[in-house]
């Protein structure tokens, strides 16, 4: 369900579970992280590339385990430390991480490109965050890492609404670095990663770990830390029966806005 390689000095992650858009189950959440590990302490990487396989990046955690047992919706890690989507634990990391976005990223998915250091998204890319909508109360850092991507108003008109943005919306407000078509988002990332790898790695590590640095001097280890206790309170007072309910509603809703920006054009 996840694939690795490494070529490049890249490490390349592909979510492939493409008949569940890649959402995210307890296993495939084990397998981001225990992926990112690998690349973290490989010596033969120096840049980090997650992309999905299909036509989905990531449609967020998988509703129909998250609606029965509910395990993808249990924290790895400190009791008090936030955790990214499914459980794994793995941001910050040393190495730049790279988002290569096809398809949708939605609120499990979006929480996965927000813990990347650097979007790249394809012309079919499509961002949402549906947590008030499930019924799920965010708690892979979409709270403090959405606005410190695109703004305090326009996170909450995301995250309020339920409403998805398209890509070109994602770079006008600041998510993505780029917009391609989608024949070209793997050859687009590869290009840069292998700019990256080419640079300096010392210096490129240690700009790294200065930008997550100064951004935390406004408290978003912090800010982590509150959305993680916020929401294993919330967490435990969800009626998941309920939120296996609105799987099909929140599935037809994405696909009715998508046909509604399709007919404008």
């Amino acid at each position: 369900m996840l694939i690795y390689t490494e070529r490049e000095r890249v490490a390349w992650l592909t979510l492939n579970r493409p008949e569940r858009r890649n959402a995210i189950n307890s296993a495939l959440a084990r397998a981001i992280t225990d992926a990112m590990l690998r690349a973290e302490h490989s010596e033969d990487v120096d840049v980090v590339v997650l992309t999905g396989s299909g036509s989905a990046f990531c449609a967020g955690l998988d509703l129909v385990e998250l609606g029965s047992s509910g395990g993808n919706m249990s924290p790895r890690g400190t009791a008090d430390g936030p955790w990214t989507p499914g459980g794994g634990v793995w941001f910050p990391m040393t190495k730049p991480v790279i988002a290569a976005v096809n398809g949708v990223a939605v609120t499990g998915g979006l929480e996965l490109v927000l813990h990347c250091d650097i979007v790249v998204a394809a012309h079919s890319a499509r961002f949402g965050d549906t947590h008030a909508r499930v019924g799920v109360f965010p708690g892979g850092g979409m709270i403090p890492l959405l606005q410190r991507a695109i703004g305090s108003r326009a996170a909450l008109a995301m995250s309020l609404s339920g409403n998805f943005i398209d890509a070109d919306a994602a770079l006008r407000l600041g998510l993505a670095v780029a917009v391609v078509p989608d024949a070209e988002l793997i050859e687009a990332a590869q290009r840069l990663a292998r700019d990256i790898a080419s640079a300096d790695q010392v210096l490129v590590r240690g700009v790294l770990a200065a930008y997550h640095q100064t951004a935390d001097i406004g408290g978003l280890g912090d800010a982590l830390a509150a959305e993680g206790k916020a929401a294993r309170l919330r967490h435990s007072n969800t009626d998941l029966g309920v939120v296996a309910q609105r799987r099909a509603q929140i599935i037809e809703r994405g696909r009715s806005q998508k046909s509604g920006r399709d007919n404008e054009h």
